[in-house]
């Protein structure tokens, strides 16, 4: 009798765990962010399945997987189930990291990778007087907020919007992961339950934007950015009030995610609009132990995973 309690595969189909009403597992993000398996873990309890991008590890013939950027999870009726009882060697992988959805995590053992900011219409809301009146502000001067179903945006919209994500990018000097092509933006804009919010100013150039979506019982402030010449009337405050009002009416929480890192500036903005936080979770998975050590050997990786590819 095996001594696993669960056993996981892969599924070559770009993605088998798609569900049209959950954008971080729907079709169009899926393809926008190039999945390539799904992770299928079985167990008496049922089944948990995640969609993984299987990537080559560079000066070898073996291979490796991670979720796509977001909030992907594992999607399944299992509560908690231990990776240690899990039998990855079906999978042909070193290693796994996965991305949970805001929550528990399914697996055991998780990691706590960041804390989120959380603006949710069951509690008070909550905003500083500061930011209340830069909104005033920007009102009184002729700033004009849209939000915009995704399906129904437009070219110049869309390329608005990559522009000033990607000042953004440059300017906050962003790993080259945070670069997407215009293609992925106009792929995801397809999910059902996206909008982009955009923030107009008085002489009609683009002065900030964002990219909201609905999946597993949030609105999530996914991808945002604002234009270097509008910083000082800090636009990005009307289209956050604009969002928070919008979660209200769905009578879904806010996740405006984290920063890049604790107590950082981005946090910090964040926290002006957010009336509770939650732990953001994801499991690092060594799914063949012995490869996992021999490429690991000699690295100092402190909290990276995995180790080898620092």
């Amino acid at each position: 009798m095996s001594a696993f309690a669960a056993r996981a595969e892969l599924i070559e189909d770009g993605g088998a765990a798609a569900a049209d009403d959950q954008f971080f597992r729907s079709r169009p993000f899926l393809d926008a962010a190039g999945v390539t398996h799904t992770l299928r873990i079985e167990s008496d309890g049922g089944e948990l399945v995640a969609p993984l991008v299987v990537r080559a590890i560079e000066g070898t013939d073996e291979r490796d997987a991670i979720s796509p950027y977001g909030y992907p999870g594992l999607a399944g009726p299992i509560e908690e189930l231990d990776p240690a009882a899990i039998d990855f060697s079906a999978t042909g992988l070193v290693s796994a990291f996965v991305r949970h959805a805001l929550g528990p995590a399914p697996l055991a053992g998780a990691s706590e990778r960041n804390v989120v900011q959380i603006a949710d219409p069951a509690l008070p809301p909550k905003s500083r007087p500061s930011d209340r009146r830069q909104v005033r502000r920007n009102l009184e001067a002729g700033y004009v907020l849209e939000l915009v179903p995704g399906a129904e945006t437009t070219p110049d919209q869309r390329a608005g919007f990559l522009d000033v994500y990607e000042q953004t990018m440059r300017r906050t000097e962003a790993a080259p992961h945070y670069f997407f092509a215009a293609a992925y933006f106009d792929r995801i804009l397809e999910a059902d339950r996206t909008w982009l919010a955009l923030a107009t100013a008085p002489d009609g150039s683009l002065a900030a934007a964002s990219i909201v979506a609905v999946s597993d019982g949030y609105l999530h402030y996914y991808l945002s950015g604002s234009a270097d010449s509008h910083l000082r009337e800090a636009p990005m405050k009307s289209i956050v009030t604009r969002l928070v009002e919008h979660s209200t009416e769905l009578g879904l929480p806010l996740n405006l995610g984290g920063g890049i890192a604790p107590g950082d500036a981005l946090e910090e903005f964040k926290r002006g609009f957010a009336n509770r936080r939650q732990a953001w979770l994801t499991s690092e998975l060594v799914c063949d132990p012995q490869a996992y050590a021999r490429l690991s050997r000699g690295r100092g990786a402190g909290d990276f995973f995995p180790p080898y590819r620092t």
